[in-house]
């Protein structure tokens, strides 16, 4: 069983300079995306949804994550780098970031529904998100089969997304890995096409985004085998954002 202990991903890593406390949709807000002109809110039309993806998602960029190929998205703290959960797409992408092979990514979702396509998401999950700023938990759960090791082999990292472009990128291509768009060790680009140029990529395989940098999310690892409201089910791998006092404080006040 893979173990995320030490092995968590370079997940949307922050720039070590930058000091804000803006988070999942406030930061969102902030991150300036030209081509998201028009995306108001989550409870839109399904019309309306489509219109907004086919509008801001180029299909040379869909064609390239068919075959396999990395892309650029932004998100409300970095600049991803995104490709399909599949071996061959996993071998590109960590060629092109020079990541050590024993290292994990995590994948990013538009929404819980897609979510449990891969992992088992336990009951409760929902109330635990909403009780978050969005986009500020990362959630490592079991695997319904044994996935590549890469992305955590029976333990998955998964992330709902804050940024409306991502949700609208995700919303098309299903789950796309959600490590940071740079080389390892290397400092990651506030923008989308800069950070795509610095990995050698064409202008095609980037979304256009300007992000502001942020804390990154806390990681959080569930343990299936106690109901969520007690707290030994939750295990904070990583402390980002959330402080682990409040995570731990939600889960006792639930008892």
């Amino acid at each position: 069983m893979s173990s995320w202990r030490g092995g968590w991903p370079d997940f949307i890593s922050t720039n070590g300079s930058h000091k804000s406390s803006e988070t999942g949709e406030r930061a969102a807000v902030r991150c300036t995306v030209t081509i998201a002109r028009g995306w108001s809110s989550r409870g839109e039309t399904t019309t309306a949804r489509h219109m907004v993806r086919s509008e801001m998602i180029p299909s040379a960029l869909l064609d390239r994550v068919t075959r396999g190929e990395a892309v650029v998205y932004p998100t409300s703290t970095q600049p991803a780098l995104g490709c399909a959960p599949e071996g061959g797409a996993l071998d590109r992408l960590f060629e092109l970031k020079q990541r050590r092979s024993d290292a994990r990514v995590s994948l990013a979702v538009a929404d819980l529904d897609q979510a449990e396509e891969l992992v088992h998401v336990p009951e409760g999950v929902t109330a635990l998100l909403a009780s978050f700023p969005a986009g500020s938990l990362t959630l490592v759960l079991p695997a319904h089969r044994t996935l590549d090791v890469r992305l955590g082999g029976d333990s998955v990292a998964v992330r709902v997304v804050a940024h409306p472009v991502a949700h609208a990128l995700l919303s098309e291509t299903g789950p796309l890995t959600a490590t940071s768009a740079n080389i390892s060790g290397t400092p990651p680009h506030a923008d989308c096409g800069d950070a795509a140029s610095a990995l050698g990529l064409p202008p095609e395989a980037a979304l256009v985004g300007h992000c502001p940098g942020s804390t990154p999310s806390t990681f959080i690892r569930l343990d299936d085998s106690a109901p969520l409201t007690h707290a030994e089910q939750l295990e904070v791998l990583r402390e980002g954002v959330i402080p682990t006092a409040e995570v731990m404080s939600w889960s006792t006040s639930r008892t």
